[in-house]
């Protein structure tokens, strides 16, 4: 069920979505080469608990996963597009990493996702995060009241298809409130003027996923949680949760 939240909610819901935006920034700031991806997650664990909230990713266990998950951030690197395990992989340079965090405070969630090059950066993975970060803007911009969903997927996937890059199959975004996952769900791709009428009121994570190259195929890692691109190029994951309002879209994962 589609629920509409109050201007006092979403007050609430963006202090949830500024522990999500100081753990994701401690995050980047500790990644350098030699890190390893255990050492970021303990970063984000201590600001999401130090600010007295939980974590909505740690033991979350859908139906498709194969075990409850060990951590409260995905941190996927080069062409792990999503939900990749933390574990003691060590960052090399030139890696391209893409954090998801989320928190609850005070029964509310919020989610966000950065990705970064640790070290030594290659021209193209800049231009693929900055590509994805546009059409995370995009997509903002396109969440106003009177518009319908369709245009919010159509202004992300017009990014990706001018810049000739993969937008990962079967993923997007997605409700957010009381639990981190919600109704509706919001493609990355797909036609303006189509879909639910946007209200305000309504908060949702909106997530562009995309892939080097012109394929979103992708294919499950062995810990049956990471998703690899299918071609086995890089892929950067940009997200921000945000409200619908009469004044126009408000950021809520930011600092």
């Amino acid at each position: 069920m589609i629920e509409l939240r109050t201007p006092s909610e979403i007050d609430e819901m963006r202090e949830s979505g500024r522990v999500v935006a100081q753990a994701l920034a401690a995050v980047k700031d500790a990644a350098k080469v030699g890190t390893t991806l255990l050492e970021l997650d303990k970063i984000a664990r201590d600001v999401i608990f130090g600010a007295g909230a939980t974590s909505p990713f740690l033991n979350y266990h859908p139906d498709w996963a194969p075990t409850p998950f060990p951590g409260v951030i995905c941190a996927s690197i080069n062409d792990a597009v999503v939900h990749g395990i933390p574990t003691d992989q060590v960052i090399e340079d030139g890696d391209l990493v893409s954090i998801d965090c989320g928190a609850v405070l005070k029964g509310w969630a919020s989610d966000s996702a950065i990705s970064f090059v640790v070290g030594t950066p290659r021209r193209e993975d800049l231009d693929l995060i900055a590509t994805t970060t546009a059409a995370l803007e995009a997509g903002i911009a396109a969440a106003q009241v009177g518009n319908r969903l369709g245009d919010i997927s159509s202004a992300i996937g017009r990014v990706a298809r001018k810049a000739k890059l993969g937008n990962l199959e079967d993923h997007g975004g997605h409700g957010v409130g009381r639990e981190m996952h919600g109704e509706p769900f919001i493609p990355n791709e797909g036609r303006a003027g189509k879909g639910l009428e946007l209200k305000a009121g309504l908060v949702i994570a909106l997530e562009p996923m995309f892939i080097h190259g012109g394929s979103g195929r992708y294919r499950h890692g062995d810990d049956g949680w990471t998703l690899y691109s299918r071609s086995r190029q890089r892929a950067a994951h940009v997200e921000h949760t945000i409200a619908i309002t009469d004044d126009g879209p408000r950021i809520l994962t930011q600092l």
